[in-house]
C-alpha cells in the first residue's frame, strides 16, 4: 500500500529500506523488490548511517513497523535530519506523542501520518465546506468504524508473527481497536470538524468475553467550543466490513460520507433539494479536484487517498529546498497523532472512573 502511494503520481522513489526484523530476510526482500543490495539493509541504524554517507542518500522515511516500534524509529529517522511518514498509532502514549512534536518542530522537519482516509477527495470537500461555513456552526458530529477483523477467536488460531504482535496488548498499543482503526474514526470526524476533542465519557472494552484486547470503544464526545458526538470503533462486529460512516450536523444543514460510497458526499441543507456532490465534478474548487485522478464514475480507493498525503508531503519538502513558504496542505501531521494518544487515553481513563474525561491538549 505505501510503496504504491507513495511512487503513485512520480513525486517519491522508493531507493532502501529496512524490509524485515530479520536481517537477512530484510536484505533479501531488498533486493527481491528490485532494490540496490547495497541498499537493502538489515537494521534502521545501519540503513541511516549508511545513507548518510551518500551523496544520493535518503530524504525522509515511510515507518511500517509493529505499533510499538514506531516511536523508536520516528526518534531515529527524526535525529538524522530525515522527514517522516508514520503509521498510525504513532507512539504508545501521548507523552511520546509530544516528544516527537517537539523533536519535529526543533529539527525543523515534517511528519505526516498515514490517515487516508481524511486525504479522500470527498472528505477533504468536507472539511472545505465545513470551514467555509456552507454548514454554520457545527452542533453535532456521528463517526463509526466496523469491522469484523476480531469478531472470531483469532487468538485460538494458528498465529502467524503479525497476529502476535498485535494480540500482545504490550506491543499493540494502550487499546488494539483504537490503534488499528479508531484512531482513523477519531481523526477523520476531528479533521473534518475542524475541532479538537475536548471531553470524553467512553465505555471500553472487548465484546468476546474473556478477550484479553480491547475490541471496541464507544464514546459521548464533546469538541473545543461545544459541539457534541458520538464515536464507535469495533472490530467485532461480524459482517462489518471497513465500514466508515461519517456525519456532521452544523446550524445549517448537514453532510454524510460513507467508505463504501467513497467518491460521493451527500450534502442536505435545511429547506433545500439534498445533493449528492460526486469526485470530479466541474464545479469542485481546484484543490479537491487535484485530489482525483480520474474522471467521475471511475472508481478511485484507499490507495490513491495515501497517495494524496505523499504528494502533499513531497509539495512542502519541494517548496522548502527551494526556499519558498510551505504551502498550507492538510496533511495529518504529528500534532494531529499527539491529539489521538491523548483522546486514547482519555477513553481509558473514562471507563476506570465511570464518567467524563478531559482530554489533554497540546500544548505550544
Amino acid at each position: 500500500m505505501h510503496r504504491g502511494a507513495a511512487t503513485r503520481d512520480g513525486w517519491w522513489r522508493v531507493v532502501a529500506g529496512v524490509l524485515s526484523r530479520d536481517p537477512v530476510r530484510s536484505r533479501e526482500a531488498g533486493a527481491a523488490m528490485g532494490f540496490d543490495p547495497a541498499r537493502s539493509y538489515g537494521e534502521v541504524s545501519e540503513m541511516l548511517a549508511k545513507e548518510r554517507e551518500r551523496s544520493d542518500g535518503i530524504d525522509a522515511v515511510a515507518i511500517m513497523t509493529p505499533n510499538d516500534m514506531h516511536y523508536r524509529d520516528a526518534v531515529a529517522a527524526l535525529d538524522a535530519g530525515l522527514d517522516v511518514v508514520c503509521e498510525k498509532p504513532v507512539t504508545h502514549d501521548f507523552a511520546q506523542a509530544c516528544d516527537l512534536v517537539v523533536r519535529t518542530r526543533k529539527q525543523g522537519r515534517i511528519f505526516a501520518i498515514a490517515h487516508g482516509y481524511s486525504a479522500y477527495p470527498m472528505t477533504r470537500y468536507a472539511r472545505l465546506l465545513v470551514r467555509e461555513g456552507a454548514l454554520g456552526p457545527v452542533r453535532f458530529v456521528q463517526i463509526e468504524y466496523i469491522q469484523s477483523g476480531l469478531a472470531t477467536r483469532v487468538e485460538e488460531g494458528p498465529q502467524s508473527d503479525r497476529w502476535r504482535w498485535v494480540l500482545d496488548p504490550r506491543r499493540s498499543g494502550l487499546a488494539l481497536v483504537m490503534s488499528a482503526i479508531g484512531c482513523h474514526a477519531q481523526h477523520l470526524a476531528c479533521s473534518a470538524a475542524g475541532m479538537n476533542i475536548a471531553r470524553v465519557a467512553a465505555d471500553v472494552r472487548p465484546w468476546l468475553p474473556g478477550r484479553k484486547v480491547i475490541d471496541s470503544v464507544s464514546a459521548l464526545l464533546e469538541f473545543v467550543g461545544g459541539a457534541r458526538g458520538t464515536f464507535i470503533a469495533t472490530q467485532a462486529a461480524a459482517g462489518g466490513e471497513n465500514d466508515i460512516r461519517l456525519r456532521i450536523y452544523g446550524e445549517k444543514g448537514m453532510l454524510d460520507w460513507s467508505h463504501r460510497e467513497a467518491s460521493y458526499l451527500r450534502l442536505a441543507l435545511q429547506g433545500e433539494p439534498v445533493r449528492t456532490v460526486g469526485r470530479g465534478d466541474p464545479f469542485l474548487p481546484p484543490e479537491i479536484l487535484a485530489l482525483g485522478r480520474s474522471p467521475r464514475g471511475h472508481p478511485e480507493g484507499l490507495r490513491e487517498a495515501f497517495a494524496n498525503v505523499y504528494a502533499e508531503v513531497a509539495q512542502e519538502r519541494m517548496a522548502r529546498s527551494l526556499g519558498e513558504a510551505p504551502p498550507e496542505l492538510p496533511y495529518p501531521r504529528i500534532e494531529e497523532g499527539a491529539h489521538t494518544m491523548a483522546f486514547i487515553e482519555a477513553c481509558l481513563a473514562s471507563q476506570e472512573g465511570g464518567g467524563w474525561v478531559q482530554v489533554a491538549q497540546l500544548q505550544g
